[in-house]
């Protein structure tokens, strides 16, 4: 990686977490307001598989300028135990909220004339139970099978997010199976479709505080309601995520990192 200096890292993460949240936090709206396809269009596998691809494509924009960490998470992680600069995580972090916030602004702007039609529902950010407070958004067929509590949520979402670390080190360590011709993103993007489809539920799997918050903190201005009701906001999404990646790298380190064959 050709060094660029700070800033021109900084402006890796910004751009990448724009693009993960333009397509991520795109399909949500369009799979909700559904323009051609009515209520019945809603589908947890198209949003799940949505976010994965969005991932993809973010971390091959990204990675060469700033490594892609687009997650906070991610970036207390590395600097916790694979030696991440401390000084780095705040502007880092700072950056995906930027990034992430603006990528909501993108939403927006896509979807402007849908959002205002529907209320402006929530399409930026996580929250227990089902995405939408039915299961067909707008639709009388189906209704959600129950929220679930901040514990339950904050449970998945720790489990979600060691997931998460899990994939994103075996992607970038040259001493386990190892991924050839910059295979690395598609590991990354499998995993966070892994995690939607089988660890979800409970939360809608944020696995990224700057990813959940960004975009809240615009959907908030735009006028979404609720969506800093309670501690919810902070403690699944935010809170949970930042302190299970960095445990995450100690499991790999535990149970894998030990037993891999010594590099030839």
């Amino acid at each position: 990686m050709k060094d660029k200096g700070l800033m021109g890292e900084l402006v890796g993460e910004v751009f990448g977490t724009f693009i993960l949240i333009l397509m991520g936090d795109g399909v949500v709206a369009n799979v909700g307001l559904a323009p051609r396809l009515a209520a019945p269009a809603y589908n947890w596998n198209t949003i799940t598989i949505g976010w994965a691809f969005a991932v993809i494509i973010a971390v091959y924009v990204s990675g060469g300028v700033s490594g892609a960490h687009l997650n906070p998470a991610v970036t207390i992680a590395l600097a916790v135990k694979r030696g991440f600069p401390w000084a780095k995580v705040g502007p880092f972090i700072l950056a995906q909220l930027v990034g992430a916030f603006l990528g909501a602004l993108g939403v927006y702007l896509v979807y402007m004339e849908g959002l205002q039609a529907a209320g402006m529902p929530n399409i930026w950010c996580t929250g227990p139970g089902a995405v939408f407070s039915t299961t067909f958004w707008g639709g009388a067929a189906g209704t959600s099978t129950g929220s679930y509590s901040l514990l339950n949520a904050s449970i998945a979402e720790f489990f979600g997010t060691m997931v998460l670390l899990w994939g994103i080190l075996a992607s970038g360590d040259d001493k386990n199976m190892g991924l050839k011709n910059n295979m690395g993103p598609f590991l990354v993007g499998f995993t966070v479709l892994a995690v939607g489809l089988s660890l979800g539920g409970p939360s809608g799997y944020s696995i990224n505080p700057a990813r959940d918050l960004g975009p809240r903190i615009f959907g908030a201005l735009v006028g979404t309601t609720g969506l800093f009701d309670g501690l919810y906001w902070l403690i699944p999404p935010v809170l949970i995520p930042a302190i299970s990646g960095a445990v995450g790298v100690f499991f790999y380190d535990w149970f894998i990192s030990p037993y891999l064959p010594s590099k030839k």
